[in-house]
């Protein structure tokens, strides 16, 4: 078998896009993979159209070789776009190699650890009793852990309100809900470490199950700080490309969670690496997943065949989502997405549906503090 072509599709659905490719083959056989960085998607399609040189007449079957050749084979390794699309290429190649052996990929990942994997959803509202409302109601659907985020106030965010205002939300919910359900907060990269000592310690009293990522990205270093401070669970990692990007997290277990994004870390070969370094640190996994139904069924076939699982990002499962592009998506019930059956990936893809959402350019939101300054979304 051999790989004939590489083609991109951007989806645009809601307020963003979604970059799915595809890997054909000489058998008729395709995979889909899905593109992690979400407003660089024609990036993205550049450095495929890059790659796709390297991998027309190639066997898909041979993922750890064209892994290794992708990163390295023009001598300057990736960043993130770069590995954001190898990433994708990955995923479809992983799709290919379960389909032509019939096997869904959990199995050649080593096999059924679990036959589901228990997902947490997000919740909010503009005051803590919209909060607790909603908590109330996603628990009656199933759910056992949700997810709050920090947040800002008519897209201004300043530290010391966002830091009382994300707690009195906590503490709504947490009331709301009772001891039973797991509750985390997603700092989402907006405070520095004074305010994140702080708000990790007034959460203490109302036992999150993790914090995530409460520092900008770009200093792993800064960690040891929050660490020596914050008894809290951490999770964090959904920015990091490579297991080198993850090395200082693991080795001097500065988290408890690592947040893998498979579709900005290097697909599923480089996920799996990564998973298995944090076992040897007793460091559980919580792929991030805030894209589509190919991310969301990448993540499962990883959580099914991993021992140091903890819970899975829901993103978009559970809700009727592009169902004529992916007629086909993976399994969910009540707050799991469960084992698929099916060969490869489980998601069937339709281009001409495709073709109804076409790419529109724009950017994230954009927040500012008091004083007018930019500060991180």
């Amino acid at each position: 078998m051999k790989i004939t072509d590489v083609k991109t599709f951007p989806v645009f659905h809601g307020s963003r896009n979604y970059l799915i490719v595809k890997v054909e083959t000489d058998e008729g056989i395709y995979g889909v993979g899905e593109f992690g960085l979400t407003w660089r998607e024609q990036a993205g399609i550049g450095a495929i159209q890059h790659m796709t040189s390297d991998l027309i007449g190639q066997d898909p079957m041979n993922t750890e070789r064209i892994w290794q050749t992708l990163f390295r084979g023009d001598f300057f390794p990736g960043g993130r776009i770069n590995m954001a699309a190898q990433s994708a290429i990955d995923i479809a190649l992983w799709d290919i190699k379960g389909k032509a052996l019939g096997q869904p990929v959990y199995m050649l990942l080593g096999g059924k650890m679990r036959d589901r994997a228990v997902c947490y959803t997000g919740i909010g509202g503009k005051t803590p009793e919209e909060t607790a409302k909603a908590a109330r109601e996603r628990v009656a659907e199933g759910w056992k852990y949700l997810r709050m985020s920090v947040m800002d106030r008519d897209g201004v965010l300043e530290p010391s309100v966002a830091v009382r205002d994300s707690v009195a939300h906590f503490a709504a919910a947490r009331e709301a809900v009772g001891p039973e359900i797991e509750l985390c907060l997603d700092v989402h990269t907006r405070l520095d470490p004074p305010d994140t000592i702080r708000l990790g310690r007034k959460l203490e009293a109302y036992d999150p199950f993790f914090i995530e990522d409460p520092l900008r990205c770009e200093n792993p270093q800064t960690y040891r700080l929050v660490r020596q401070h914050v008894s809290c669970p951490l999770a964090i990692g959904e920015h990091y490309a490579t297991k080198w990007e993850f090395r200082q997290l693991i080795e001097e277990e500065l988290t408890d969670y690592a947040r893998i994004d498979l579709c900005i870390v290097g697909g599923l070969t480089e996920a799996r690496k990564v998973a298995n370094w944090c076992e040897t640190h007793y460091i559980k996994i919580v792929p991030h997943n805030p894209l589509g139904p190919v991310s969301a069924a990448a993540c499962l076939h990883l959580d099914i065949a991993t021992d140091n699982f903890a819970v899975q990002e829901g993103g978009r499962v559970g809700s009727a989502f592009l169902e004529d592009v992916f007629p086909v998506q993976v399994p969910y019930e009540a707050g799991y997405l469960l084992a698929p059956d099916r060969p490869g990936l489980g998601v069937e893809f339709n281009e001409a549906a495709a073709a109804k959402y076409p790419f529109q350019w724009g950017h994230g939101p954009r927040l500012r503090r008091l004083d007018g300054s930019f500060t991180n979304w």
